[in-house]
């Protein structure tokens, strides 16, 4: 995905009648009271249909045939991504396909549905201002993960570990095993010589690292960075990284599953 390019394109449509743009934003969250019966369902419904018995009533044959032509469209991609909805599903569509956007996404959307002339964008870019394009570094001792996500969608998530035999931060894949945890319990005398190897390394080890987070946040274009860890690790990377950090969280979230991680930090 790449929602900055797609926006400019959307801004930049202007129809006319008969030919005209569906703009949908449908709140599908089901952890919403709102939404717990599937009531979505009938907002799509009342929605489509409301603009359906317009167009009948105004008697446009033309501009009623597109908007059912566009109907069905909507109607085909919703029935088939029902089974894998997010909170929500932002949509745009023309009967000529000058215009087609449909993106499921993971914020809470309010729903509104618009019959007009060019699309209506007010509240995808609301979203956009809220979670851009973002990389959410977790650090902790000689672990980072970095998730990059947009709109509350993971785009990737990479994982890096300190061979501590060459000092080389590594990249390695979630099916990897990882090659050591290191939590911080337990009278494990081996964790010990670890724990105070990391303490006289830290600050030397994450100089290292820093460059590597510069270059992903640079060949990403991330708009924000958000560096999640123990205090003293995070300001350690604050401190030795070029780009500018949005926001730090003073938390241990390494381990925890990577969607709870920006509902935690971003939401």
């Amino acid at each position: 995905m790449n929602f900055d390019n797609q926006l400019k394109q959307l801004e930049n449509v202007q129809l006319q009648r008969p030919n005209r743009v569906l703009s949908m934003y449908l709140n599908t969250d089901p952890s919403d009271p709102e939404q717990q019966g599937g009531e979505w369902k009938i907002h799509l419904k009342n929605g489509l249909s409301h603009f359906e018995s317009y167009l009948k009533e105004s008697g446009d044959k033309q501009e009623l045939e597109n908007f059912q032509a566009v109907r069905e469209k909507v109607e085909r991609f919703v029935q088939g991504n029902e089974q894998a909805l997010k909170k929500g599903i932002v949509l745009f569509a023309s009967a000529d396909e000058q215009v087609w956007f449909a993106e499921r996404l993971q914020m809470r959307i309010q729903t509104e549905f618009h019959w007009e002339d060019a699309p209506v964008i007010d509240q995808l870019k609301e979203l956009w201002n809220t979670f851009p394009k973002s990389g959410i570094i977790l650090v902790q001792q000689n672990q980072v993960k970095v998730i990059e996500a947009e709109l509350g969608t993971i785009l990737e998530t990479k994982h890096y570990e300190l061979d501590l035999d060459t000092e080389d931060w590594r990249e390695y894949t979630a099916e990897q095993k990882r090659p050591m945890s290191m939590g911080k319990g337990g009278k494990d005398p081996s964790r010990d010589s670890f724990n105070a190897r990391v303490n006289a390394n830290q600050q030397r080890w994450y100089k290292g690292l820093a460059p590597k987070l510069d270059k992903l946040a640079k060949d990403n274009q991330w708009d924000r960075i958000y560096l999640v860890g123990e205090k003293e690790e995070a300001k350690d990377i604050e401190s030795y990284m070029n780009k500018e950090i949005y926001q730090v969280e003073a938390k241990n979230m390494l381990d925890h599953e990577e969607m709870k991680v920006i509902d935690k930090v971003v939401a």
